[in-house]
């Protein structure tokens, strides 16, 4: 009997070629499709919530896949865990429901993005953070992220996406095919040396979070005013937003069904 079970995982993404399966390069999907193929002897390939790029982390990932074997979901834990590297982990399997789609069910993301903002970055944290000392005027930084929050067309904060044409003949739904999403709390906060964003949303296209906080360094550093990530929304071209964070200091959050 087939069963559908939810997979959340966390991730190092520093040693992976993002999530999507990529001949000859580690990814997260092919690591864990060759755990499972271990243990079960089934050839599957796990269907994520996103496809997180090479170097992106996740604390709460989620994937989906059909499985016939009878094992149970806490020993199928036990038992992938000890088949992935440390840099993966398995933190919860669920029995769900046969319509079940870790992407096409979700329905909001919060994503976290991380400055370390001190004048040295210990080598054991260089591949988690974004090393950024120089001046920033945080208060400038937050009052811009704040006008992202609402629906706007996203097209300015979004990369050329080389899927993209394989998700528009997969799109079950307008969201899927329209660069429109809502973001319903942007926020930058403190900890300690690190500067901290989070933005929360029922969606974000490739690479919108790097290329918005990209652009809202920019501000920071005064090289925009504050207003303006309003007129690059109207713009809706990739040339009006700043650059592209690194990947090194992003990670999914969350994903909300």
């Amino acid at each position: 009997m087939s069963r559908n079970l939810k997979i959340t995982l966390a991730y190092d993404g520093h040693e992976f070629h993002g999530w999507q399966i990529q001949p000859g390069k580690p990814t997260i999907q092919g690591t864990l499709g060759d755990a499972i193929a271990r243990i079960t002897g089934e050839t599957v390939l796990p269907q994520g919530s996103g496809r997180t790029d090479a170097g992106v982390h996740a604390l709460a990932q989620v994937a989906n896949c059909i499985l016939q074997s009878p094992i149970p979901t806490t020993g199928l834990l036990t038992a992938l865990n000890d088949k992935l590297p440390a840099t993966v982990r398995v933190l919860q399997i669920e029995e769900v429901p046969p319509d079940f789609h870790a992407r096409h069910s979700a329905k909001g993301k919060t994503y976290r993005y991380r400055i370390y903002r001190g004048a040295i970055c210990s080598p054991f944290l260089a591949h988690h953070v974004w090393h950024y000392h120089w001046p920033l005027n945080e208060t400038l930084m937050n009052k811009a992220a704040e006008l992202a929050i609402g629906e706007h067309d996203f097209t300015s904060f979004a990369a050329s996406d080389p899927d993209r044409a394989t998700r528009l003949r997969e799109a079950t739904d307008d969201d899927e095919i329209s660069n429109v999403r809502t973001i319903c709390a942007s926020t930058w906060r403190r900890d300690g040396e690190e500067l901290i964003y989070e933005v929360r949303g029922n969606g974000f296209l490739h690479h919108m979070v790097r290329n918005l906080v990209g652009t809202l360094v920019e501000i920071g550093k005064w090289e925009r005013p504050a207003n303006s990530l309003t007129t690059i929304l109207e713009q809706k071209s990739r040339s009006a937003a700043g650059p592209t964070a690194p990947a090194s200091g992003l990670y999914l959050v969350n994903v909300e069904y």
